[in-house]
């Protein structure tokens, strides 16, 4: 009988889970959509819970598969979505640069990441739909970086229509994750043991003290 084939290798070194989160209509579909069949769609469909898609990319030498899930931004669905943020490893926090109170909304956003997430989730703001005619701007490039910079987490405008940045926001995030798992993964690696020659004078002293007590 034919032995078992070996378990074949994953063909991955990385699982990264990420989660895309903001208002209903800031264009998070589109950016997951761009991302991972690199198309972009300008009918509407509202996402109903949550709706997930997967890309494997390249990372300094490292295979990389990112498991991206879109959630709904309706105020109805976050208890559902809610769940879903304590596995996340990273958070994307996606406004509309032509809508303010999405903007916003960001603040509302990130108390959920605080409530809901791991303490040490990596996070990313995202000014959407930079491709609109400054005209329809409400969200200067200055007021999105400023909170970014209050929060201390990085920053991008992107367009799912154009492609703008939207490789550069999905390539930061995991690297900033690859390199966080890599540093507590070293942080885990069992300490070696130094075993060193007892200094003499200290067993002497030590026997001194033993015959002493026995003597006694």
């Amino acid at each position: 009988m034919a032995a078992a084939p070996a378990r074949a290798r994953a063909d991955y070194d990385y699982l990264v889970k990420l989660l895309l989160i903001g208002d209903s209509g800031v264009g998070k579909s589109c950016l997951l959509l761009r991302f991972s069949d690199d198309s972009f769609t300008t009918s509407f469909i509202t996402t109903i819970g949550i709706d997930f898609k997967i890309r494997t990319i390249e990372l300094d030498g490292k295979r990389i598969k990112l498991q991206i899930w879109d959630t709904a931004g309706q105020e109805r669905f976050r208890t559902i979505t809610t769940a879903y943020y304590r596995g996340a490893m990273g958070i994307l926090l996606v406004y509309d640069v032509t809508d303010e109170s999405s903007f916003n909304n960001i603040r509302n956003w990130i108390r959920n990441i605080e409530q809901h997430a791991s303490d040490n989730v990596n996070k990313i703001l995202v000014g959407n739909k930079a491709d609109m005619d400054e005209s329809k701007r409400a969200v200067p490039t200055s007021q999105g970086q400023a909170l970014a910079d209050e929060y201390g987490i990085k920053f991008f405008e992107t367009s799912a229509k154009t492609n703008f940045n939207v490789e550069q926001v999905f390539f930061s995030i995991a690297r900033d994750i690859k390199q966080r798992i890599a540093e507590s993964d070293s942080k885990a690696e069992p300490l070696t043991i130094k075993i060193s020659k007892p200094d003499p004078a200290i067993g002497s002293a030590t026997a001194q003290e033993k015959s002493a007590c026995c003597g006694s």
